[in-house]
């Protein structure tokens, strides 16, 4: 099997996985860098991630045009999401896009997302919040445009999440394995989060266990067992 080959099933299953999870329901996204061709990348077309299949998958140019002219079938009108994120991040291989509830709170409030659960340091310590409305006005809240795209590629900079306001987040990673982590992680250290803040105080790791953790939930190993335990509990049948 083809690395390429290999990728594009992977895809399918990342799409089936995060659904499961529930990190994705109708709307939400995954895509990943072309391995052959850095300036294209691969996304299903328009469909729900829970009914995803291989055969969705279109390759497209860094600026969400189909690379096959041919190519008639609708895709997500938020491709500029992926686009100007790998425009703009030669590093990241792979990123999901999707309206987690758990998440949403921290995006329409002061209160930051932070990660208190060692396996969410890959969210990182610091989790800026982009706002549409700032640079674009009133708008349906959706990333339509490459200028609206590079406009949140560069309030995500150089860190692995950012939150969009009334909206959902971006996950952006080195690899599909650790950008799937990362988002049901993400939603995970969310949920814990607002449950640990009606308690009362709360003990977030250190910028210094964020790192550690971090490198640790992206070696191979722990990414391949958790890759291994969300594809067995999703549906991947006929992909």
């Amino acid at each position: 099997m083809s690395e390429l080959t290999s990728l594009i099933r992977d895809v399918a299953v990342a799409n089936r996985i995060l659904a499961r999870e529930g990190v994705v329901d109708a709307f939400g996204h995954v895509s990943v860098r072309h391995p052959e061709q850095e300036k294209r990348y691969i996304l299903s077309r328009s469909r729900s991630p829970e009914l995803v299949t291989r055969s969705d998958l279109i390759e497209y140019e860094i600026d969400g045009t189909p690379a096959d002219p041919a190519e008639t079938r609708s895709g997500y009108i938020e491709r500029p999401i992926h686009g100007a994120i790998y425009e703009a991040r030669p590093d990241v291989h792979a990123i999901v896009h999707n309206h987690s509830h758990a998440v949403i709170p921290f995006a329409v409030t002061a209160t930051p997302l932070r990660p208190i659960l060692h396996v969410a340091g890959g969210i990182g310590a610091s989790i800026p919040v982009w706002d549409i409305r700032d640079g674009f006005g009133d708008t349906d809240l959706l990333v339509t445009t490459m200028e609206q795209g590079r406009d949140l590629a560069a309030k995500l900079g150089d860190v692995s999440v950012a939150l969009m306001r009334g909206h959902g987040c971006v996950v952006a990673a080195p690899t599909l394995k650790q950008a799937v982590s990362t988002a049901i992680y993400l939603q995970v250290n969310a949920a814990l989060l607002l449950d640990a803040l009606k308690l009362g105080r709360v003990t977030y790791l250190s910028p210094g266990e964020v790192e550690a953790a971090a490198a640790m939930t992206a070696l191979p190993v722990p990414q391949e067992r958790t890759w291994e335990y969300w594809s067995a509990r999703a549906d991947i049948d006929g992909i």
